[in-house]
């Protein structure tokens, strides 16, 4: 039994025996391929996921490039204007004008890089040493200055108040040949009658080459220069000629002391520093009668030869005639076309006379006829204020080009906007000489009165700035000229920013003009204007539509507002229009604008218009229109039943105020080597979601657009609020924000003066008298409470505007709510002189 025992085994021997825990061969086999399998399987989703991860990285900044390239990116439909839409060939009527509104007086042509003329002065002999005019400037303090009568189209008469004389400037086209025709210039300078002594004068004109074409001086008589001869593409040969100084039309010369510059500009921003720095005071005035006195004048020397620029736009020839003499004198200055060979004789003196008296004499029949002031009992002295007020928003077009700095989300520098060009009114020539696109809708709503064209115009050049988005840049800041007047941290554009659309109001006008007289020859060009600019607009609005919703279903916010919430009172919303209107003290995305959504429901409502104007589906415009213009989700939305009015909602608190901010000196220290206290805001309670408690014009937009029903009895609340003296009612117009609101006239920074917290705006009273006419005809409850406050609010406006006038010369950006007086930048005669449509009752 020790020994086992051999197994005797006929044929193949038994395999070998197996323990228990190994497994056969082939299941290792199969199990060493399963792993091997899986291995691949992961190799492969890993080299997958990197070829994925590769593909989305590169798309991701293929979409990312695209993304950033979309804010450059024009819109893909055909522009409104024809590229040569505004050149001598097409438009030989406007092709000149005084497209300068940013200087007391000079003309353009409006092409790209045009030659410019323009017109310069300064009094001798004064105590202040160097006082050159030549930019439109507040700090030049002069009594007055505007157009008194400007049609837009081929003549203008302008007075300049200085210290003790007065400038008329005086302009009048005359077409022909094919470059624009000629003008004619006549200066006439007056003393005042509280002058003590005839004050001595120096006049300059210039013209310089933006760029493009050449200039040549022509210098008679040792140091006058006779003219100026030039070329450029658009405007071929063309000859400036100075003519002497008279005492007046016929009477004999006046002495005169010349001097010419001519020199190379490297911008049309830099042509004032150039005069200035070349300045000199060894010439002699030294007139038949009267003592020998040196004077300033400009040097007859060139500057230093230097090499051109690689850039060939950096300079250009710029060239100067000044001419000093005593008050008073007039004289005139002759641009003529070398293309216009049959003119019937020189546009000057009688000839300049009789034509300017033609002008005239049209103009006056045009505005009555217009206007119908007279026929409505107005005085003489408010016809002609409302002549004016007029003849310088037409006087303050101006025609911009270059391009604006923008930037999105997806860029990390600012970019280049696509060079354009821009016809468009100003707000005011001295502050804001530039196009702003919610001034715009408000300056059209006058000039679509009087020129049906330039509306047209001027709205297609600010639709042909859109690009794919939907999005137009809000401030238009086109050129260096352009750019040199504006602080540096409101040159970039953001395109997430928005701007009330306003242009809607204008499109309006021209539907209503288009429908109510369709044959006349000043609508008949409406409807194609209308069909080339529909793809353009259907964009515009998708985009307010889109980038611009609020968090609930048809509601709207605001972007942009200020974010820093330590140093403002009330953080701005700048792209409301309404700047330091107090909104959530708190920005969020919670926030509803009650404003907001009462542009959209007016501008849904027009686009239902035009889309049915054209035959084109209007459907879902005119559901959108419905919707927001529904009474009872405008109160859903925006009516605070504690408050009593409409409101904005959002993340708010009242208990906000501005303290001094506590800043440690160590003991020992010097105070100067640490930070100068500020003015930071303190919360004294937590915000909250709710409706804000601010009481002014925002309160009013559902009444203002119209949006609320003529039965609404929320007008009841609206009216008596707006009667009240203690909140917005004054004898001058309604105030922005009531007097009872507790951010009423506070100072938003310790730099930030109040704006639209108290002061009464035009363009907003405006509409208050617009809604007040339209709910005062309309059968309702309230119709009798409206057609009352409608009377006692023009009155008190238009006497005020006027009043405040007469009294400074001005028309002014804003009235004091407690006196009447204007403040803010003046001249304004942006929307401020929709004063005119209030005295005509033509809304």
């Amino acid at each position: 039994m020790g020994r086992q025992r051999k197994r005797v085994v006929t044929g193949e021997a038994d395999p070998p025996p197996t323990r228990k825990d190994e497994k056969p061969a082939t299941l290792q086999r199969k199990e060493k391929k399963k792993k091997l399998d899986i291995g691949k399987i992961f190799i492969n989703i890993s080299i997958g996921l990197c070829i994925f991860s590769l593909i989305w990285f590169f798309y991701a900044l293929y979409m990312r490039s695209s993304l950033a390239k979309r804010v450059v990116t024009l819109h893909h439909s055909p522009p409104v204007l024809d590229a040569n839409s505004t050149s001598a060939a097409v438009s030989p009527e406007r092709f000149w004008g005084s497209y300068r509104p940013q200087v007391y007086f000079g003309m353009k042509t409006r092409s790209p890089r045009s030659v410019v003329t323009g017109m310069m002065w300064m009094r001798q002999f004064s105590e202040v040493d160097v006082n050159l005019r030549h930019t439109c400037e507040q700090g030049d303090r002069l009594q007055g200055y505007g157009w008194l009568m400007h049609d837009g189209l081929s003549f203008g008469v302008q007075e300049i108040h200085d210290s003790d004389f007065t400038l008329t400037t005086e302009f009048v086209k005359r077409l022909g040949g094919e470059h624009g025709g000629d003008w004619t210039w006549r200066i006439t300078a007056k003393q005042h009658s509280s002058a003590p002594h005839a004050p001595v004068i120096s006049l300059m004109f210039y013209a310089a080459a933006d760029t493009q074409g050449s200039l040549e001086a022509h210098v008679e008589e040792r140091n006058r220069l006779g003219s100026i001869t030039g070329f450029s593409e658009e405007l071929g040969n063309f000859k400036i000629t100075f003519r002497k100084p008279v005492a007046g039309e016929s009477s004999s010369a006046k002495y005169a002391s010349y001097n010419y510059l001519q020199t190379m500009s490297p911008g049309l921003e830099k042509l004032t520093g150039i005069v200035r720095n070349s300045l000199n005071r060894r010439f002699v005035y030294s007139p038949p009668s009267g003592e020998k006195r040196q004077y300033i004048a400009v040097d007859t020397y060139k500057p230093q030869h230097q090499p051109k620029p690689a850039d060939p736009r950096k300079e250009s020839d710029f060239v100067l005639h000044q001419v000093t003499v005593q008050t008073p004198f007039q004289i005139e200055v002759l641009f003529e076309s070398g293309s216009f060979r049959d003119r019937p004789n020189q546009l000057s003196a009688a000839a300049m006379t009789e034509e300017l008296e033609k002008r005239k004499a049209t103009f006056n029949a045009k505005f009555e006829k217009t206007f119908g002031l007279q026929a409505k009992g107005l005085g003489q002295a408010q016809v002609k204020f409302s002549k004016a007020a007029l003849s310088n928003m037409l006087g303050g077009m101006g025609y911009f080009y270059g391009q604006s700095v923008v930037q999105s989300v997806y860029n990390e520098y600012p970019l280049l906007y696509p060079e354009g060009a821009l016809f468009t009114a100003v707000p005011s020539r001295s502050f804001f000489p530039r196009g702003f696109l919610w001034d715009e809708g408000f300056h059209q709503l006058l000039l679509s009165k009087w020129d049906p064209q330039v509306t047209r115009e001027a709205t297609a050049h600010w639709l042909d700035l859109v690009n794919m988005e939907g999005w137009i840049p809000r401030e238009q800041i086109l050129g260096d000229e352009a750019r040199s007047k504006v602080p540096a941290e409101f040159v970039v554009q953001r395109n997430e920013n928005a701007n009330p659309p306003t242009l809607f109001l204008a499109l309006q006008k021209l539907v209503e003009q288009l429908q109510a007289n369709p044959d006349a020859e000043s609508s008949r060009p409406t409807l194609p204007f209308l069909r080339r600019l529909y793809p353009r607009l259907q964009t515009w609005f998708e985009w307010y539509n889109t980038t611009q919703t609020g968090p609930l279903p048809n509601s709207y916010r605001w972007r942009g507002r200020d974010k820093d919430t330590n140093l403002f009172l009330n953080p701005k919303t700048l792209t409301s229009g309404l700047d330091d209107y107090p909104r959530a003290s708190h920005p969020s995305a919670e926030e509803r604008h009650v404003d907001l959504h009462c542009w959209m429901a007016l501008a849904s409502g027009i686009m239902a218009s035009v889309a049915r104007l054209l035959g084109e589906p209007h459907q879902g415009y005119e559901r959108t229109h419905r919707t927001l213009s529904d009474n009872a989700l405008l109160d859903e939305l925006h009516w605070s039943n504690q408050l009593r009015s409409f409101s904005d909602y959002g993340n708010h608190t009242q208990a906000v105020s501005l303290q001094q901010e506590k800043v440690y000196v160590p003991p020992g220290q010097p105070r100067h080597q640490f930070p100068v206290a500020r003015l930071v805001r303190s919360v004294r309670r937590a915000p909250k979601p709710q409706f804000v408690n601010a009481l002014g014009y925002i309160s009013l937009f559902p009444f203002l657009l119209h949006v609320l029903t003529p039965d609404s009895p929320k007008l009841e609340h609206i009216f008596r609020d707006m009667r009240d003296a203690d909140k917005l009612w004054t004898p001058y117009g309604l105030r922005s924000l009531s007097r009872a609101d507790p951010l009423y006239m506070k100072r938003n920074t310790e730099h930030d003066a109040p704006y639209w917290r108290g002061p009464i705006w035009i363009n907003i009273n405006y509409l208050a008298v617009r809604a007040l006419h339209h709910y005062g005809n309309t059968e309702g409850p309230y119709q009798e409470k409206a057609a009352t406050l409608y009377q006692e609010l023009r009155t008190n406006i238009m006497n005020n505007v006027y009043r405040q006038y007469a009294e400074t010369g001005y028309i002014w950006e804003q009235y004091n709510d407690s006196t009447g007086s204007g403040q803010g930048s003046h001249p304004f005669t942006g929307w401020s002189a929709l004063t005119v449509l209030i005295m005509a009752e033509q809304y």
